[in-house]
């Protein structure tokens, strides 16, 4: 077992989920100018679903969080390829889907961590250069 890694994870599990719990005005704010990808924030999301499955067996996460986890990937493989294409920010402003993976993410908080309400992550630093 992989302590740090599995750590790691975790953390980043929970910071994910907390910008998919937030509210729509706060994801707004924490996109601030940046454009990013539906199709990034899907795979991301994915991704971290697909390893809460090996952080359960390790005891990382309870049962019922990996359920919750479950739920949320299964409503992300529901985004068809025509919902994954442009920016976030439009897809949470149309998409119903985003509302039921709020939803579930806050689920996930509250049973893991007792709350929802949890810290956006820091964002990420843009890779372009104003000139």
């Amino acid at each position: 077992m992989n302590h740090l890694g599995d750590a790691n994870l975790r953390t980043w599990t929970m910071r994910f989920a907390a910008l998919l719990a937030a509210g729509t005005q706060d994801q707004f704010a924490w996109l601030g100018e940046r454009e990013l990808e539906t199709k990034d924030v899907v795979e991301e999301a994915e991704l971290l679903c697909r390893v809460s499955e090996g952080l359960a067996e390790r005891g990382v996460f309870e049962p019922e969080d990996l359920r919750v986890l479950q739920a949320i990937g299964r409503r992300l493989r529901e985004i068809g390829a025509a919902g994954r294409v442009g920016n976030w920010a439009d897809a949470l402003a149309t998409d119903p889907a985003w509302d039921d993976i709020r939803s579930l993410a806050r689920q996930f908080l509250l049973t893991a961590l007792g709350d929802w309400h949890q810290p956006l992550p820091r964002p990420a630093r843009s890779h372009t250069r104003d000139h």
